[in-house]
């Protein structure tokens, strides 16, 4: 067995940064001298920039010395041979489907996944034409394809929400498919745009090397049920694919999914979501309000992070996926959208930082769209993301921008700043045609924000729509004991699309709690 010492200390950056002072922070700590400290290894690691002048990085060590050294990371998940074993049809191939497919397959059932979009080396050439203005394919982009909206936008790992499963087995199973040993120990994990594909592909290779099935481009069309029990599922080329149980992990800007259910009378209901821009400062500028300090970050610290939150007018405003160091990305998933989104390399080196600021939008609000019934919300969704889309270039992915204090002031901006969006920006005067409730409840919102993060509503940063896809505005009905459709037996909602997650974590979380009790239902032992 390996020997060490667990220790605990709060350092300054500097010396939780640079190794030779380290080692002196721990040699006083544990009282020998530095030439026998043999191993360093992070348990834990986040930092605190509460107090002004004197921001600490909290580490939990495990210090190995002599000649000790820790032992080889064992991810300890027992993938067997499924190839001949009951099927799960799985209909998307994000972290909900993903790693369902997993936990399936250590469970003794064999997945089947049906993903509308294509392989992950193929969406990078697809993403690529799109950020070149030549043209968006709508089965290939920033949200459809393999590893769904996470793999190109970010790949954040952090989730406040404890209840709905074990979140370190998420990291573990990242971990073990090629992700860096940091979001085992980071407070906010992150991988980043540029490993994630990598990560993903080693996903794939496990489910097909265990006799798990993949098939991408292939598109659902229609439910197969009878008697209130599900089938199977119908794709567009005719095909149908039969198995007892169907995990429908789709993601939030699948549409057409919620269309097909709302035709074959499958249950839908309202939820609240959120809508707003996309905010984008210099990324220097937040490092000096967030550590206090007009030499921002310095040699030391990560770039900054922030998230805020107020109420306006009865509603939450607050910042949503926040990317320090990152790039706004265009995340239209159909022709006459305008939408938009970020992601950060795992680096976080982007001389910009973006966020969107969204207001919460519940179903009363809408009342100009109440004929839609439980389609409202997403109605509306398209309607604003049309808006995006006519006063920008939107055939282009140029999207309309303004200059944030013009935009709080109600003036239309006269030129624009730099910025990390590749196809493009245009000026808009978007609080003239931003939908009333939500412009009024941002102005204030941005306002509130420069309360707390002095520096922040400034004319040096922009504002760029249209931030759209924060989550679903209709939840697929569960029970919540079975995670079954509450009339279609078989039918496992799950994920962000079917309104019970929000983010890659969660969204991961539940493909597994989905597996396991069609497992326990399916009477694998």
């Amino acid at each position: 067995m390996a020997s060490y010492q667990n220790i605990q200390l709060a350092l300054t950056p500097k010396q939780a940064f640079v190794e030779s002072e380290l080692k002196d922070q721990i040699t006083k700590k544990i009282h020998v001298k530095a030439d026998r400290i043999h191993t360093i290894q992070i348990i834990k690691k986040s930092t605190d920039a509460r107090k002004r002048n004197d921001i600490k990085i909290n580490l939990t060590l495990n210090v190995y010395t002599d000649n000790t050294q820790p032992e080889k990371i064992e991810h300890s998940f027992h993938y067997q041979d499924v190839q001949d074993k009951k099927p799960v049809i799985i209909v998307g191939a994000g972290p909900a489907g993903m790693f369902g497919a997993l936990r399936l397959i250590e469970l003794g059932l064999k997945p089947i996944i049906i993903e509308r979009g294509k392989m992950v080396s193929d969406r990078k050439k697809d993403i690529a034409l799109l950020n070149r203005r030549e043209g968006l394919n709508t089965e290939s982009n920033y949200c459809f394809g393999e590893g769904g909206a996470g793999t190109f936008s970010d790949g954040k790992l952090f989730t406040r929400s404890k209840k709905k499963g074990d979140c370190s087995r998420i990291l573990d199973i990242f971990h073990m498919h090629g992700a860096q040993d940091s979001i085992l120990y980071e407070a906010h994990p992150h991988i980043g745009t540029d490993k994630l594909p990598t990560v993903i592909k080693n996903m794939r290779e496990t489910i097909l090397q265990h006799g798990g099935e993949i098939h991408f481009e292939t598109k659902v069309s229609e439910l197969i049920i009878e008697k209130d029990t599900i089938k199977g599922v119908r794709t567009t080329d005719g095909k149908e694919w039969h198995a007892e149980a169907v995990i429908l992990a789709t993601g939030h800007s699948a549409r057409d999914i919620y269309e097909m259910l709302h035709r074959q009378g499958v249950e839908l209901e309202s939820k609240g979501f959120a809508m707003g821009v996309r905010v984008e400062h210099q990324q220097r500028l937040i490092d000096q309000i967030q550590y206090h300090s007009k030499e921002g970050r310095g040699n030391y610290l990560p770039a900054a992070e922030y998230n805020l939150v107020t109420q306006i007018e009865g509603r939450g405003v607050y910042s949503f996926c926040m990317c320090p160091g990152g790039f706004i990305v265009p995340a239209s998933t159909g022709i006459g959208e305008g939408v938009v989104n970020g992601m950060s390399s795992s680096s976080r080196n982007s001389k910009f930082a973006n966020s969107g600021i969204v207001v919460e939008i519940r179903p009363e609000d809408l009342t100009d769209y109440q004929q839609y019934g439980v389609m409202a919300g997403l109605k509306f969704q398209e309607a604003y993301e049309h808006l995006s889309y006519e006063n920008g270039e939107g055939e282009k992915a140029i999207a309309p921008a303004q200059r944030l204090r013009d935009f709080v002031r109600g003036v239309e901006s006269t030129d624009l700043p730099a910025t990390s969006y590749l196809p493009g920006i245009k000026i808009s005067a978007m609080h003239q045609w931003m939908p009333e409730f939500i412009r009024t409840r941002l102005q204030e919102g941005f306002k509130a924000f420069d309360q707390k993060m002095h520096g922040f509503l400034t004319n040096d940063a922009i504002i760029i729509g249209v931030e759209s896809r924060t989550s679903s505005p209709i939840r697929i009905p569960r029970n919540e004991e079975t995670l079954e459709h509450i009339r279609i037996k078989g039918l496992y909602p799950c994920g962000e699309g079917a309104g019970y997650a929000g983010g890659i974590t969660s969204s991961a979380v539940d493909g597994e709690r989905c597996a396991e009790v069609i497992a326990q239902k399916m009477n694998v032992e």
